[in-house]
């Protein structure tokens, strides 16, 4: 399995290598995992650039240091704080749009796992009034949200992506600004809802949750067990 490790230049540019992994996977049929800690930035969705407060919330971004983008895909905003991971598998697929509930659950079990490899006690499911509520969430057990997952597909290809919060620091940096983006936003958010890995179980080391994802996906359905490293430059 192709493995692309480092971070871009820029969110633009990570974006880009995030969607050169899709292009191959689509006219190569390669497959391939990206495990990274993106720059410090707030990613809204659709949603939430047609409401009527995304000028407001955006500003409320950038006043505490955060880079507004806005992405083609996904749901609510989430924020990255510059060491909240984010993960992305591209799969190559011969009708991309039939086998969407099936990637999901593979992407799920396979987070799922690897946190719990490496000790964290978290369950599917996500608390009222989280960020970027979805149907495919991971939770620490009783606690707050610890990772999203969502999915971009074209014909011939799959993109599974999502994010995951290591640190209690990063949960609480995290809520600390979403709270105010979500009022903007005027969509109901709870602070208390943002959990994180350590706070699960796991520990609190970002490069050692980030290694346990990566051998996951490699090590499972996807994967055939090896690992083809490209660095980005």
């Amino acid at each position: 399995m192709d493995v692309l490790r480092g971070r871009g230049e820029s969110p633009a540019a990570d974006r880009r290598l995030t969607a050169a992994l899709l292009d191959r996977a689509a006219d190569d049929g390669v497959p391939s995992v990206r495990v990274w800690t993106p720059h410090r930035h707030v990613a809204f969705g659709r949603r939430d650039a047609a409401a009527t407060g995304y000028e407001r919330a955006r500003r409320v971004a950038v006043d505490h240091g955060y880079q507004p983008v806005e992405r083609s895909v996904g749901g609510r905003a989430v924020a990255y704080t510059g060491s909240v991971l984010a993960f992305g598998v591209a799969v190559p697929a011969e009708n991309a749009r039939r086998g969407i509930d099936d990637r999901y659950a593979t992407a799920t079990r396979t987070v799922r796992g690897a946190l719990r490899d490496v000790g964290a006690r978290v369950e599917r499911g996500e608390p009222d009034a989280s960020f970027c509520p979805g149907a495919h969430s991971l939770r620490a057990v009783d606690g707050g949200k610890v990772a999203g997952i969502a999915q971009r597909v074209r014909r011939d290809a799959a993109l599974v992506a999502g994010c995951v919060i290591v640190t209690e620091v990063d949960a609480t940096a995290a809520a600390t600004v979403l709270a105010p983006v979500y009022r903007a936003l005027d969509v109901d958010f709870d602070p208390d809802s943002v959990g994180s890995v350590a706070a699960a179980g796991g520990p609190d080391e970002v490069a050692h949750v980030a290694e346990a994802i990566e051998d996951g996906f490699i090590s499972g359905d996807w994967g055939d067990g090896t690992r083809r490293v490209r660095s980005v430059c």
